[in-house]
This record gives structure tokens, C-alpha cells and sequence, in this order.
């Protein structure tokens, strides 16, 4: 999952105002509410306008706030949501168009509301006035009227004001504001150069060196055609977007080849690269810098332990113990696993400098060879549409719930879909949004972002929530439709899992609504709906040959299964090196603080990985998750939540796969609850028991 988090250093999550006033003639698109974006009309230079009138409305409302004698819920923190909701409309759209169509118009536009809203949460989360509101709801005795939700609320906002510096002096307060401002522009710079980078770079194959394709698959080279007209070439022009590299990675027979999308993808933003105009190793170094300084000034040890202050996990060292656990148990057959690799390649190919270009190229050929299976080949069973439509069956009998897609709508792509929710009494519970395919001048990876959030208005009308579900799968070449792989699917299922923790929340306060929840348990709903991919009967739903009409045979998905964890210790390995980085330049253990970033890399991969890459490899350097997105010292949580969410997918198991007592247990104690309530406490409500690793390691194929 890259699910998309933006700089909130307040206690609440701004939102829609669903109910609030009707479209206006002339009227700045970003200021319109009561339904969804128009994005036909939004252009880059509404951006501006809309959040100046935005801030200086909600500082209006703040202000009055403030002045209130005899502070309750509705007539505080009610308020403020609901004026909160029409900037966080304007702010999400902003953000998301940023991300999908990083255009020069869209991206300038982008970066002048930056500062300013950085400035603006800063502000907020200092405000002294607002701070001693909520100590002063705190301490009330209407205090213990409140439900969970709104106790939650409070909480975590006085939590919030404490790590955002409520208590340090003027001058502390000036410099803190400065970091947050700097730290905001230096993760937006920081993306665009992974963008950049990444088209910036392109392979161009003449028919004289056609051969260069052998392997690759028909999609790949008809989409190498589509992009070579439209750069005026005549042959092939194969690209560095993630489904075109995974292709070549996979599949490309031309080891040269491999070997130059391998280095020209790993030294991405350095300068180690062609463009070096794009390198990343200032920012990083002046990012980490300035998160140390921060953390440092409001009175943490490191960042990484003012990270953890609203996660799961209580302690660096906790964390710590649990990835060097995971590697520990994970390397021996990790050794293994790339021993025999290695002896494949060798007896097949005769390679004898076995090399990371040559890791998928060669797993692919020994599932191919020893279990008859190829990714590829089951691609014609999963259209896009039959996918949907079992994803759709599916949460229909585990939740109860019916999604219907919507026809007429405004849209930023004309891939674009969107679809609602409903319960079984037809209720809407929610909206989302699809943009499945890779494009230019669109961020790679995946992820899922709210729009708005549930909250319930102080007229008693309920706000519906809104998500956007974001992919980077091959585009349909032509009329035909979109043909997925199974690791499209788990990405699909993954981003759905947390589009429904977004949309199926009960919670009324959109600060703990949905997915506002710790950040280490953010991916329990995600991982969780990952399993059911390697269920029989849901792989069937899914599939439909593109020309026969059939489904999966049964012996495929026997293959599937059998090479479900195939090199698996090497896999969670892989992620356990990304953790361990992550989380080890933000501690700034006495060991690594005189290293550098690079150093600090090396010394990890020293420790668990089984495959060391090339001197030139710079993948740091487009690690946009922990430098441009929401997860430093945070990488740690995927498999944090993982065992949850394989421990919570085993009491499917034991209480049978379709029983629809435990559908409705998990809807109603995970996706419901949002961060309401701690997510231990939910868990265990779930699973009558605290989480243990067993089922994880078992999901993983790690023998013990």
C-alpha cells in the first residue's frame, strides 16, 4: 500500500461540508460544496484564492472560538470541524491533482499554497487560547457524558499540541515554524525529482535491435510502440514507469538490458544518474536534519521517537527488537532461498556473477520451469470489470454492503471511475473514486486518500465520506480492456481494504474517523484484504478469460498457490532492510550519527540482506514513502500491522472462511471503530486474544 498523508499536526481532519451553500455563478470551484469536485472546471490558478479565503475564514471562526465562556463540544470543536471541512475539501483536491497530473501549472500552483498552509497548522497547533480549551473540556464534567470517539478526540489533540511545541517559548516557536515550513517544501521538492527523474529517462529500441524485446511481454511492447510515436520514433521506447521496469526486470532475456534498467532505476534522483539535475542527496541529508532539530526542540531524544508518540509501539527499542526478531528468524532461509536461485541461474544460463538485475529475470524462469507457472500467463483471466465485480461479491458477503458504479461525473482523467457504497437498508455509507493506469506526469506507486470524511453535522445530517483509490497498472492498449496480474490484484485488494476503513466508519468526528487512526495499524484493513486472493473461490469470482470466457482452472490456481511464498524470506527481508534504514537514520544511535545515509544503508544490508547490491545503487534516493510521503521512522508499520491483519485473516480460517458472524465482527470491531478506540483494544475485541506473530510467519512461508 502507498496510502497519501499530508503534513496534519493538528488533532482533527479537515473535510467536506456536504450541506453547507450551493454553487454560486463565477464561483472558485474550491469553494464549492454539496457535492463532489467539479474537476472540469478547477484550474490551477483557483488554487491560491481558495486557500487565502479558506484560512482567513477559519481563523474568523477560531477567533470566535476562542472567546467562548463556557466551552462544551458543540459550541467549540463542532464548530471548528465544520469550518475546518471546507478547507480540507480545497486542500485534498489541491493535493490529489498534484499527484495524478503533475503538470508545470498544476505543480507551481501547488507549491505557493505550501508554505502558507504549512504556516497555518503551524499556527494552529501552537495556538495557546485553543490549547487551554480542550484542557478545559478535559477537566470538565461534561467530560465523562462524552462517548469514546469524542474522549479520543480530546486526547489526542492536547497529545498533538504537546509534540507540535505548545510549551516552548517565542522564540522556539518562530524556529519550529520555520522547520515545518522548510520540511513541507523539501518533501514536495523531493517528490518532484523522483517524478522527474523517472521521465526523464527513456530506452529506445530500433528495429535493428529488436531482438532486444525478447521476452517481454505483449502488453509491454505494444505500450514500447504507443510511446514511441508519441515521442516521434519509429521501433520501441521502453520507460522507467514501474509497470514497464518490473516487465523488463522479469522477463527481458538481454541481461545488458537488465542490467541498464536496473541502474538507471536504482541511481533514480541521485547522482549516480544521467540527470543529475534531479539528485535528491541534499534534501535528504537537510530533511533529516531538520526532523532531528525538531524533534530535539520540542524534547524527544530523536525523531524516530517523536514519531512513535501517537503509534501502537511505546519505544525505539521495542520496534527495534521487533524487525532484528523478524530478520533473525528470516535470514537462514533467506540464505537458502538465494543459494539455490543462484545454482539455478548457474545450471541454466551459466551465470557465475550472479546479480540484482538478475533476481526476478531467474524467479521467474524457476517458477516457470519447476512449477509450470507464469504471472503473465494468467493475466488474460482478469479483466478489469470481472475483477471489480468479484472484489465488489465479495465485501457483499463478508459486510453486507452493495457498491454500484456512478456514470455521469466530473473527472480529472477519462480513465477515471467512481463508485457508491450502500448497506444492506440502502443506505450510503460512501464514495470512491478509481484511477487504475500509469501516465506521465503521475505519481507512481499506489495508494488511497480520503477526500472527506465522515463527520456528523450540528443539524444531525451526516456527512458522506469520499476516497480516492490510485494504481499504476498498464493501460488497455486500444479498444481492448485491461488485463491485470495477480500482484495488480493483491494492489487492487489492498488499496480497497483501506478504502472501505475509510468509507464504512461509524464515527462521527472526522479526527478519528476511518483511517485516522495510529500509524502502525493503519495497514491492518489494507493487508488484511490481501489474504483473499489466495482464496479458491474469490480467485474464481475474479477471473474470466479475455477470449474464452472461462475461468481460472483450478490447477492454475494450484500453481498459484504453490508458488504463493516462493523466495519469501527473501522478500520480507527486503522489507525488513527498508525498516530497518528508515528507522535507524532517524534514531541517531551514537553508532550511525557520524555515518552517512549511504553508510548507514550499507551497514543494514551488511546485517539482512542475502543479495548486496552495486556501489552505484541509490534507492534512498527515491524513497519517497519516508521522504515525501508519511511514513518516517514509520516503514516499520507494514509489518507491524501485518500481524494483525494474518492473525485477524486466521480466525477466518478457524471460524470458516464464509461465516458471516465473523464478517460482521471484523466490520464492526476494525472498519467501523476508526481510531476511536486504541487498535489494541479493537483487536482484541476482534480476536478475544492480543496478536501473535505465528499467523504472519506462516502467511509469509517462514519455516520455524
Amino acid at each position: 500500500m502507498k496510502i497519501l498523508k499530508t503534513i496534519l499536526v493538528f488533532f482533527f481532519t479537515l473535510s467536506l461540508d456536504t450541506f453547507a451553500k450551493s454553487k454560486e455563478p463565477n464561483m472558485n470551484p474550491l469553494l464549492t460544496h454539496g457535492e463532489l469536485p467539479d474537476f472540469n472546471e478547477i484550474k490551477p490558478e483557483h488554487f491560491d484564492p481558495a486557500i487565502d479565503e479558506l484560512i482567513k475564514s477559519f481563523k474568523n471562526t477560531l477567533n470566535s472560538v476562542n472567546k467562548v465562556t463556557k466551552p462544551v463540544w458543540n459550541n467549540t470543536i463542532q464548530r471548528l470541524d465544520e469550518e475546518g471541512a471546507r478547507l480540507g475539501f480545497a486542500k485534498n483536491v489541491i493535493s490529489h491533482l498534484n499527484a495524478v497530473n503533475n503538470i508545470d501549472e498544476i505543480r507551481n500552483a501547488y507549491e505557493v499554497i505550501l508554505r502558507k498552509l504549512s504556516d497555518f497548522y503551524t499556527d494552529l497547533s501552537q495556538n495557546k487560547e485553543l490549547y487551554d480549551l480542550f484542557l478545559n473540556l478535559r477537566n470538565s464534567t461534561e467530560f465523562s457524558s462524552y462517548n469514546d470517539a469524542q474522549k479520543t478526540s480530546i486526547d489526542n489533540a492536547i497529545r498533538n499540541f504537546k509534540d507540535a511545541g505548545i510549551d516552548l517559548n517565542t522564540e522556539k516557536k518562530a524556529r519550529l515554524k520555520e522547520i515545518n515550513s522548510a520540511l513541507s517544501e523539501l518533501s514536495n521538492n523531493f517528490s518532484k525529482n523522483v517524478i522527474d527523474a523517472t521521465q526523464s529517462w527513456s530506452y529506445h529500441i530500433t528495429t535493428e535491435k529488436k531482438v532486444l524485446l525478447d521476452g517481454l511481454p505483449k502488453h509491454i511492447i505494444e505500450a514500447a510502440i504507443a510511446k514511441a510515436k508519441i515521442d516521434g520514433k519509429d521501433g520501441w521506447v521502453l520507460t522507467l514507469d514501474y509497470p514497464c521496469y518490473e516487465a523488463v526486470m522479469s522477463y527481458a532475456k538481454d541481461r545488458d538490458l537488465r542490467k541498464i534498467f536496473y541502474r538507471a532505476y536504482n541511481t533514480r534522483a541521485s547522482h549516480e544518474a544521467e540527470a543529475k539535475q534531479f539528485d535528491n542527496s541534499d534534501l535528504i541529508d537537510r530533511i533529516l536534519a531538520l526532523r532531528q532539530e525538531k524533534a530535539q526542540l520540542i524534547g524527544y531524544k530523536n525523531y524516530a521517537e517523536y514519531s512513535l508518540s501517537p503509534k501502537m509501539a511505546d519505544t525505539t527499542k521495542e520496534v527495534m527488537d521487533f524487525l532484528k526478531d523478524l530478520a533473525d528468524r528470516s535470514k537462514p532461509q533467506g540464505i537458502r532461498e538465494i543459494a539455490s536461485l543462484k545454482l539455478f541461474a548457474q545450471e541454466h544460463d551459466g551465470i557465475t556473477n550472479f546479480s540484482p538485475w538478475d533476481y526476478n529475470y531467474y524467479s521467474v524462469c524457476y517458477k516457470k520451469i519447476h512449477f509450470n507457472f507464469s504471472e503473465e500467463d494468467l493475466r488474460p483471466y482478469f479483466p478489469e470489470d470481472k475483477v471489480f465485480k468479484g472484489l465488489f461479491d465479495l465485501v457483499n458477503r463478508l459486510y453486507d454492503i452493495n457498491i454500484k458504479e456512478v456514470e455521469d461525473f466530473s473527472k480529472w482523467n477519462e480513465s477515471v471511475r467512481l463508485f457508491e457504497i450502500y448497506d444492506n437498508k440502502q443506505n450510503l455509507r460512501g464514495k470512491f473514486y478509481v484511477d487504475l493506469y500509469t501516465r506521465n506526469f503521475k505519481q507512481s506507486g499506489a495508494w488511497q486518500s480520503g477526500l472527506v470524511s465522515r463527520m456528523k453535522y450540528s443539524s444531525g445530517l451526516v456527512q458522506t465520506p469520499v476516497a480516492f483509490l490510485v494504481t499504476n497498472f498498464s493501460p488497455s492498449n486500444g479498444s481492448k480492456t485491461a488485463l491485470l496480474s495477480h500482484n495488480d490484484i493483491k494492489t487492487l485488494f489492498h488499496e480497497f481494504g483501506h478504502m472501505l476503513h475509510h468509507t464504512l466508519t461509524i464515527v462521527d468526528y472526522p479526527s478519528v474517523a476511518g483511517t485516522n487512526v495510529p500509524w502502525d495499524a493503519v495497514e491492518l484493513p489494507s493487508q488484511f484484504m490481501e489474504n483473499w486472493t489466495y482464496v479458491w473461490e474469490v480467485v474464481e469470482s475474479i477471473s474470466e478469460h479475455v477470449e474464452t470466457g472461462k475461468p481460472l482452472p483450478r490447477s492454475e490456481f494450484d500453481k498459484l498457490i504453490a508458488v504463493k511464498n516462493y523466495n519469501s524470506a527473501i522478500t520480507m527481508l527486503r522489507q525488513l532492510e527498508f525498516a530497518l534504514f528508515d528507522f535507524r537514520i532517524h534514531m541517531h544511535e551514537s553508532k550511525d550519527s557520524e555515518k552517512s545515509v549511504g553508510q548507514v544503508l550499507d551497514d543494514v544490508r551488511g546485517e539482512v540482506s542475502v543479495l548486496q547490491p552495486p556501489s552505484y545503487n541509490r534507492f534512498q534516493n527515491s524513497f519517497s514513502h519516508i521522504f515525501a510521503g508519511g511514513y518516517a521512522a514509520g516503514y516499520y508499520s507494514y509489518k507491524w500491522a501485518e500481524v494483525l491483519s494474518s492473525d485477524a485473516f486466521s480466525k477466518f480460517e478457524e471460524d470458516g472462511i464464509w461465516n458471516k458472524e465473523t464478517g460482521q465482527l471484523f466490520l464492526k470491531s476494525i472498519l467501523e471503530q476508526g481510531g476511536s478506540r486504541k487498535p489494541i483494544d479493537l483487536f482484541v475485541e476482534f480476536r478475544r486474544r492480543k496478536p501473535k506473530i505465528d499467523a504472519l510467519l506462516k502467511y509469509s512461508g517462514i519455516e520455524q
